[in-house]
């Protein structure tokens, strides 16, 4: 579908101050606040009321604040390495930007890889697993579904950086504008692990 389909690709909306995509974006990332904000929920009613003994202990849990904040450490540079690439589409250099996009996907796939290598696959050898108990069953899920927004996020940019990249050539702007809600997504699923891990890793 082309630009010119859609109204307020480009130019912002006279009523909401805002091009059509990024509405959008925010009215998707509202429902994604209702999603994590009911699962954060679930998680504190469940340990605040759980009885004294019964919920796992940070050793007992196999979990290391140092490997969470060592992927937290990444995915917040890896915001940082979105905006530097938004930043720099808005000053007509694509080039830099396709490098900055692509030091976000390797960094978003180095926290999936060690999530899964130094935390998943150690929980599942141990016997670890989401029948468990009540806690590991909230820990498979928060995390397990932030994955999958990671792993969502670094197909969108493998996209832009690959044969959606084209775009930039037809229509700059447009394809700017596709950045930055890509890039307003990411940082979303960068503020949601950040809340994960004192929670999970720190709190337990």
């Amino acid at each position: 579908m082309s630009a010119g389909v859609l109204p307020y690709t480009v130019e912002p909306h006279p009523v909401t101050g805002l091009y059509s995509g990024k509405l959008g974006t925010w009215l998707f990332l509202a429902s994604e606040v209702m999603l994590f904000g009911g699962l954060f929920s679930a998680y504190i009613l469940l340990r605040v009321g759980a009885p004294e003994g019964t919920w796992p202990t940070h050793e007992e849990a196999h979990l290391s604040w140092k490997i969470g904040g060592f992927n937290t450490l990444l995915l917040i540079i890896s915001s940082v390495t979105m905006v530097m690439a938004w930043a720099n589409l808005k000053m007509n250099n694509f080039p830099k930007a396709r490098m900055y996009l692509i030091v976000t996907v390797i960094l978003a796939s180095l926290f999936l890889t060690l999530k899964i290598s130094l935390e998943y696959y150690p929980h599942w050898h141990d016997g670890l697993k989401p029948s468990t108990n009540v806690f590991f069953g909230l820990y498979y899920t928060l995390t397990a579904l932030h994955g999958l927004h990671i792993f969502g996020g670094i197909v969108v940019m493998l996209y832009f950086i690959g044969p959606g990249a084209g775009l930039w050539k037809t229509n700059p702007e447009y394809y700017t504008n596709r950045i930055e809600c890509t890039g307003l997504y990411w940082h979303f699923v960068d503020l949601v692990w950040i809340f994960l891990f004192p929670i999970l890793y720190l709190m337990n």
